[in-house]
């Protein structure tokens, strides 16, 4: 029984290690490309009851709509996303992923879909710069970028990492921290549905351009999400989406 169990946990290891992730080719044969998100940062990508919706769900849809294919979408939490990128569980990630150096050894990226980066967020008028951070205590969600840059600032008091992003707004928002940093569109959407929270919004801790990503060397998949994601910012599409979320046109100059 034990020789079974290891000659079975040895074929499904040589299983995993023989996936290769699908070409843009297979992709559009089989008609249906499957794309993992969060669901869980909004207004990007998140839940509205029980539908799947935001900026990038939206704007997925019409650049799936461009290459001919449909979505079959997977949410999971984020620091799980890029894992089962590289383990070709699915085609595709879409979750506000910033163009890392650290990033680009494991995954390819397409070309960036917007670009924003991490906002500083207070209670505290005062707390508005970098400098502003010393002897502080600050949230923010593990895995991401902003975690990365909040480490640069070694002048703070104690970095608090939070599973998702609304966990490390909940921190501020209790006064368990004294900053919180996120995207600076999520930072402006939440100050503008919560008027009364008293949060104040600071200045750009750091800048950023936020693409898709696809299983390490799969430049044909990552060369068609590209061509047809341009071919939503050329007819107009892309920006009446970004109007209807941002009011102002997200994509990178």
């Amino acid at each position: 029984m034990k020789l079974l169990k290891v000659v079975a946990s040895a074929v499904a290891l040589c299983a995993v290690f023989a996936a290769q992730a699908r070409t843009f080719d297979e992709i559009k044969k089989d008609g249906k490309i499957l794309i993992a998100t969060e669901g869980q940062f909004a207004p990007f990508n998140f839940f509205n009851g029980t539908t799947l919706t935001g900026f990038e769900v939206d704007l997925a849809e019409l650049v799936a709509k461009k290459m001919g294919v449909t979505i079959q979408w997977k949410t999971l939490g984020f620091d799980a996303l890029l894992t089962g990128l590289r383990q070709d569980r699915w085609d595709l990630v879409i979750a506000s992923h910033g163009i890392t150096e650290e990033r680009a050894k494991a995954v390819t990226f397409t070309q960036p879909h917007y670009c924003s980066g991490g906002m500083i967020i207070a209670m505290d008028p005062a707390i508005r710069s970098a400098k502003d951070l010393t002897g502080k205590v600050v949230a923010v969600q593990t895995g991401t970028s902003y975690l990365e840059n909040v480490k640069k600032v070694s002048s703070i008091k104690e970095m608090k990492n939070f599973p998702t992003d609304v966990d490390a707004r909940s921190a501020l928002n209790s006064r368990r921290v004294d900053v919180w940093v996120t995207d600076r569109f999520v930072a402006k959407a939440v100050a503008e549905k919560n008027p009364n929270a008293g949060f104040k919004l600071g200045e750009m801790l750091f800048i950023e351009r936020i693409a898709a990503a696809v299983a390490k060397g799969n430049q044909s998949l990552a060369e068609g999400w590209s061509k047809a994601l341009a071919d939503t910012m050329a007819d107009g599409s892309y920006a009446a989406l970004s109007k209807k979320y941002f009011n102002e046109d997200v994509r990178c100059n």
